[in-house]
């Protein structure tokens, strides 16, 4: 761990962390909107789950690229990192807020989800120009 922690260098980790805060502010942003049209509309709740993997996957690869596009090595470690902190904050928050702390099917695929679409997004970011 403090090897990959040397690796990453101060920087690296500051964007991570910037990385991570960019994809929760953007979930927490496409989550309200998305619970404005389920109130306001006739969107049915049965969509929760699937608009959930959306937002999240979009908003981690979002972050990821945005945060990536400056560093131009190890992308797709750094947005699998950031995936991963971003998925570890959500279920933490989540868990504490519904009282239980449960590993399901729907929770493994976001953790997956999650780490995949980090590293997506930071291969996108060191490629972009």
């Amino acid at each position: 761990m403090i090897k990959l922690a040397e690796s990453l260098g101060n920087n690296n980790i500051k964007k991570i962390i910037k990385g991570s805060l960019i994809s929760i502010a953007i979930t927490i942003i496409a989550l309200i909107i998305y619970a404005i049209l389920l109130t306001y509309t006739t969107i049915s709740e049965n969509t929760i789950p699937a608009v959930t993997i959306v937002i999240t996957t979009i908003s981690i690869l979002i972050g990821s690229s945005l945060c990536m596009a400056t560093v131009k090595k190890n992308g797709i470690i750094n947005g699998a990192i950031i995936g991963l902190i971003y998925i570890v904050a959500i279920y933490l928050l989540s868990s504490v807020l519904e009282g239980e702390f449960a590993l399901n099917t729907y929770s493994i695929i976001m953790i997956i989800g999650s780490i995949l679409a980090g590293a997506l997004g930071g291969i996108i970011g060191v490629n972009r120009k």
